[in-house]
């Protein structure tokens, strides 16, 4: 007897492709509580910048290589030689303005951990410490930034990091369960509801 479908959320272009739906099923919107696991998504969500999700996560193995596995310490201490390694990686997304921020971002994290500010704690501190749970009935009504996200990518852009923008930043609090944008119609909703601490 087949099993009854399984109902997601509409994204464009996921239908049929097991990369996406493996990504939606088990990892977006997943609450993320690793300072270096955020800082990572953070990272690949400023190089999505101009560019569908689903071109980062088919590279995210080959960026996860090319950057140390997003080794913060090993990053920050990049220097002429890695950056020329990295815009000759065609596994990867080469834009030198990414890459730099990447770089810099390795360093902002560091300096923050220096002075014993946490960046999860940084980050889990806009909402609370607890996920918004939004309850969409329709991919139509997701929207694509918001007040919070305006908020913490002002934050962010005090701190210096770069590709934070508010529409890169909302993404990224829904890939990393910040928020739970799961529509209520999706299996994921209830299920990621319930990871929240």
């Amino acid at each position: 007897m087949n099993a009854p479908p399984i109902t997601r959320c509409q994204w464009r272009g996921m239908a049929g492709d097991p990369l996406y739906e493996a990504y939606h099923d088990t990892e977006w919107g997943v609450p993320e509580y690793d300072s270096r696991a955020l800082w990572e998504k953070l990272v690949l969500d400023g190089f999505q910048a101009g560019l569908a999700w689903i071109t980062i996560l088919r590279k995210r193995d080959a960026f996860r290589a090319a950057f140390d596995g997003f080794d913060p310490e090993k990053v920050a201490r990049y220097g002429e030689a890695d950056r020329t390694r990295l815009m000759a990686d065609p596994g990867i997304v080469r834009s030198n303005a990414k890459i730099d921020a990447a770089i810099e971002g390795a360093k902002i994290y560091l300096q923050m951990r220096a002075r014993g500010e946490d960046f999860s704690e940084f980050c889990w501190g806009f909402v609370g410490g607890r996920p918004v749970q939004n309850a969409w009935t329709d991919f139509g009504q997701v929207p694509a930034r918001t007040p919070l996200a305006v908020e913490m990518s002002k934050a962010l852009k005090a701190k210096g990091f770069k590709f934070v923008g508010p529409v890169i930043v909302y993404a990224w609090m829904q890939a990393t369960g910040l928020v739970n944008d799961h529509l209520t119609c999706c299996f994921r909703h209830e299920h990621v509801k319930g990871l929240a601490r």
